[in-house]
């Protein structure tokens, strides 16, 4: 699936990436059940038994398990979250994506996927996980679109299994007005903005473009292939669900976030007063520190796997898991 809301991360393609955090002796393999074959994973317990387990859910795009994308992303985002929960008592899984990288068996075809799929996904992984490790409910953390994921598998009696949902840099908007405003953010977009807005509106009518009608830089946004999946995804309003959601949620946003802005968290929010909101200053999509305002600069970390999770990342998760209702710092 080509990338959505990491749309602005192709500029980091050209930066140098850092040396990799060395692998953790404690990852152990694990596997859910998938369409056609495994969905794979990794997970990272603590030393002492009985720990709460967090299922960490992708962002857009061919993300993997430790949050790095071959479109230039390579901040080892969901790797440092799942060793620094484990320094305070709790587990982790992360997981590939049907159809990508270790999960690559688990569809013929990566691209035809929608946000129900991926749903399912995620009750496969809880179910695997429970079976695992004997915990009787699961959390799931849902990063960008890995948000709306999670929202969507917490509906309906299948949720029952979820312990809760921590939603990071998740848009609080459909995904048609955030990809808009992506789009109107960046003065370069001008002369093929027109034709992105259209393609956007006939997409979330339900309908599909002809890529080659499209400017050739918008082509791959809109690729054919990817076109279900944009429908599905559209479609979904993060806010209606956040509101029918019974279990405890936590909203974590950067102020930052180039990509998810914290007028996205506070839509989250109203939606469901009873959520936990946790603005974190000096905090980016990738959930790095940015002292600056400097878009270059911001996006520097994108490709620095050896920078740690900005202040307040750990402690804002932590502390949710352990006191559901006390969550704010």
């Amino acid at each position: 699936m080509k990338v959505l809301l990491l749309a602005l991360a192709a500029v980091a393609a050209s930066l140098a990436a850092a040396a990799q955090p060395a692998p953790d002796p404690r990852d152990k393999p694990i596997e859910a059940r998938g369409p056609l074959g495994p969905l794979k994973g990794t997970l990272l317990s603590p030393a002492k038994p009985g720990a709460p387990v967090v299922l960490i859910v992708p962002g857009s795009g061919p993300t993997d398990r430790d949050g790095n994308n071959p479109m230039g992303v390579n901040a080892a985002t969901y790797k440092l979250l799942a060793r620094d929960l484990a320094s305070r008592g709790i587990a982790t899984v992360r997981i590939d994506k049907r159809g990508m990288f270790g999960s690559a068996k688990a569809v013929a075809d990566a691209n035809a996927v929608t946000i129900p799929d991926y749903a399912a996904d995620v009750h496969s992984w809880v179910g695997a996980i429970r079976r695992t490790t004997g915990v009787p409910c699961v959390w799931v953390l849902g990063h960008s679109e890995g948000g709306l994921v999670a929202l969507s598998a917490v509906q309906g009696s299948e949720a029952r299994d979820i312990c809760g949902l921590l939603l990071v840099a998740t848009p609080g908007r459909p995904l048609g007005q955030v990809l808009r405003d992506q789009l109107r953010a960046n003065p370069a977009n001008a002369p093929i903005l027109d034709q992105a807005l259209a393609a956007i509106t006939k997409l979330e009518g339900g309908g599909r473009v002809d890529p080659a009608s499209l400017h050739p830089a918008l082509q791959p946004l809109f690729n054919e292939s990817v076109q279900g999946f944009l429908i599905s995804a559209f479609a979904q309003d993060p806010a209606r669900l956040i509101a029918a959601t019974e279990k405890p949620v936590l909203v974590l946003q950067g102020e930052r976030d180039l990509q998810v802005g914290v007028q996205d968290a506070r839509l989250l929010a109203q939606a469901k007063p009873a959520a936990q909101l946790v603005l974190l200053p000096d905090t980016n999509h990738v959930l790095k520190a940015v002292v600056t305002d400097d878009p270059a600069a911001n996006m520097a970390t994108y490709a620095n796997p050896g920078q740690p999770l900005a202040p307040g990342v750990v402690d804002a998760v932590a502390r949710f898991i352990v006191a559901p209702g006390k969550a704010r710092p």
